[in-house]
């Protein structure tokens, strides 16, 4: 167990190497509010002077300090060549630089934290990362994070207590991490602003313990007993009390060493049933244990994730592609993938199917069958006419001659005027299949050739071409469906075999009016009728007044007579009929016509269209040039996917055995 705390160093420096947070890597996180003693508390573990010191906000950015044990110096000079130190240090953002002196240390962490903080105290999430290396510490993962503060001092941003709390959270809200909650004994403990962190994150305290800091300062007559025994607050993982150096001790440079000897002296003194279990040496064992305990607890899921996210990666880099070797080669292979998938697309062989909403072939075939079909049958054959406007053609059409029957001329005006009205719907049926095979085109560069999307210029360039296409194509489909109604408008065939013909239907109505009515009641009763009609025009005038038959207004609506009622059934019937024969047509022959003209020529002219405008050598260069977000994008996937499997060998090492 003693290579777990080593091996997740090891993999913290993998993941910081491409900048990553996406592994949750078990690690202690000190938290305390500002002079809670935090920093002396570090430094006893470490057993060296090397934090910065002073009044207000010192930590302003995450130190993340790995502590590793070597071998003596004496006993590392006879098996290896390494550093000739004792002790030393090294800093992540200092390549190759080694620290001997503890006090250039704690300058490079001031010179750093300047680097990335302004001068007004104002913190910093970007972590310093910091190796000691020591015979005299146990493997440690430990981060200091800023104080916690309530007031802003001099110039610091009014939000700073926020700021602080939002850090702090950031590093304890990830489930593997340990938190040591830092709180002074001179302080009420109900108080506490790490416990109260520490508790909205962790409310059970399984990741928690409590170092009681500055046991020596006390009031007199007062201890820590209470609270070191859990009997105020208990925390589960424990709680442990130490003495801090006096800021005497700091200024007259009081070793550690000796500052440890009088903490031991202090504890056996007032604490003495409790001094095998407190101070800073006690508490880096109980650390170290407590920590290669978690990592023993967080290695199978740790090692689940790095084998999913390694799966995820790899496989968003086999989506980037590899970089162009062959321009022609790979032009031409994206060019017939396109024209393979937007034929696919159109007959609903497409590798990815939409399931939200229609589209391609499926699409077209509702326009057809549904839009168009049903627009057409929701056309009243006999809408907008009239019976006046019947029998007005009726009479335009035989002249100053009454009609003994009736004639064909009004007919043919009257059909003619009818089936016009199919043209507009059949032109709208164009109109949506040429958007949606539009519409076809996104859907293709969206989701069927992710290769495509590499490169910019290629792809608005393709998109260019096939609309160009489309938009040719359209005018010469529009013209041939106009001219299927045209073909009907310009031959009225009443020898159609569906047609009824025109002496069936007058006996047919004639028949139904003989029944209504009998001979001779049905003559008397016509006649009255015809003399109660008045002639529009001819009515006798009043003596003295002048006549102008122009001037006669034509009545909007009259009583007609059983004549004009059977002449208007007789032409209502023959549109109708002929009306439907001609709608049954076009319905039939425009989704063909549209089918032929645009959907079809398009599926077969569409690659070589692409190649004939696209594959010219002076374009290939620069049709092939990736976006940099993709090339970006592919350098750090690589990197993270590198990352990720140097991961997975690490914990690979780590036999099963060595877990308990």
């Amino acid at each position: 167990m003693e290579t777990l705390i080593p091996t997740i160093n090891r993999l913290q420096e993998v993941f910081l190497t491409v900048g990553a947070e996406i592994i949750q890597l078990p690690q202690i996180v000190v938290v305390g509010s500002q002079s809670s003693g935090k920093s002396s508390v570090l430094e006893s573990l470490v057993g060296r002077d090397f934090l910065p010191r002073g009044s207000g906000i010192v930590t302003r950015r995450p130190l993340v300090l790995q502590l590793v044990n070597v071998a003596p110096l004496k006993e590392r000079l006879k098996t290896e060549s390494g550093v000739k130190a004792e002790e030393w240090g090294t800093f992540l953002h200092c390549k190759n630089q080694i620290f001997t002196d503890f006090q250039e240390i704690r300058r490079e962490i001031e010179a750093e934290t300047e680097r990335s903080t302004s001068e007004n105290k104002g913190i910093s999430p970007e972590p310093i990362y910091l190796k000691i290396f020591s015979p005299k510490v146990l493997n440690l993962t430990l981060v200091d994070l800023p104080g916690i503060t309530k007031v802003p001092v001099g110039d610091q941003p009014e939000d700073i207590e926020a700021q602080v709390q939002e850090m702090i959270l950031s590093f304890i809200s990830n489930p593997n991490s340990l938190i040591l909650a830092v709180s002074p004994a001179n302080s009420d403990l109900a108080t506490s602003d790490a416990l109260k962190l520490a508790r909205e994150v962790d409310p059970d305290g399984r990741r928690t313990l409590l170092v009681v800091s500055k046991l020596d300062l006390m009031d007199a007559g007062t201890d820590a007993l209470e609270v070191l025994l859990g009997r105020v607050i208990p925390v589960r993982l424990g709680i442990i009390g130490v003495v801090n150096r006096s800021q005497h001790d700091i200024n007259t440079q009081k070793s550690l060493e000796d500052s440890m000897k009088d903490e031991q002296a202090f504890l056996q003194r007032h604490y003495p049933s409790l001094a095998s279990r407190a101070g800073s040496r006690y508490l880096a064992k109980t650390l170290s244990r407590l920590l290669m305990h978690h990592i023993r607890d967080c290695l199978p899921e740790l090692k689940t994730r790095v084998t999913v996210l390694s799966a995820q990666y790899q496989a968003r880099l086999n989506g980037y592609g590899q970089p162009v070797e062959d321009h022609s080669a790979t032009l031409l292979q994206i060019v017939t993938k396109f024209a393979s998938d937007y034929c696919n697309t159109i007959e609903g062989t497409a590798r990815y199917i939409q399931t939200s909403e229609l589209c391609g072939g499926a699409r077209i075939c509702y326009i057809f069958h549904e839009t168009f079909g049903r627009t057409l049958q929701s056309i009243d054959p006999l809408g907008g006419l009239t019976e006046l406007d019947i029998l007005t053609a009726i009479r335009n059409a035989t002249g100053p001659r009454p009609a003994l029957f009736v004639p064909e001329v009004s007919f043919e005006l009257l059909v003619k005027r009818q089936i016009k009205r199919l043209e507009e719907p059949s032109m709208r049926c164009v109109e949506l299949v040429h958007e949606e095979l539009q519409r076809i085109i996104q859907h293709c560069s969206s989701f069927s050739t992710q290769e495509l999307l590499r490169f910019p210029k290629l792809h608005d360039s393709i998109v260019e071409v096939v609309t160009g296409l489309l938009r040719k194509r359209l005018p010469i489909t529009n013209e041939m469906v106009h001219n299927l109604v045209s073909i009907e408008l310009a031959y009225i065939n009443t020898k159609h075999p569906d047609f009824t013909d025109a002496a069936q239907v007058s006996a047919s109505v004639n028949s139904q009016q003989a029944e209504a009515l009998d001979g001779g009641k049905r003559w008397k009763n016509e006649k009255v009728a015809e003399e109660r009609i008045p002639t529009a025009g001819f009515g006798s005038p009043s003596k003295g007044q002048a006549i102008n038959l122009l001037d006669t207004a034509v009545p909007v609506s009259r009583k007609l007579s059983a004549k004009e009622q059977r002449d208007c059934e007789v032409i209502q019937r023959l549109i109708k009929c002929y009306f439907l024969i001609v709608r049954k047509s076009i319905q039939d022959s425009v989704p063909k016509t549209v089918m032929h003209f645009l959907v079809n020529f398009v599926k077969e002219h569409l690659q070589s269209e692409l190649v004939g405008q696209l594959y010219k050598q002076p374009l290939l260069q620069e049709l092939l040039i990736e976006s940099e977000d993709t090339a970006q994008q592919r350098t750090e996937v690589a990197q993270m996917l590198e990352a990720l499997k140097k991961a997975n060998n690490i914990i690979s090492e780590i036999r099963e055995t060595h877990l308990w």
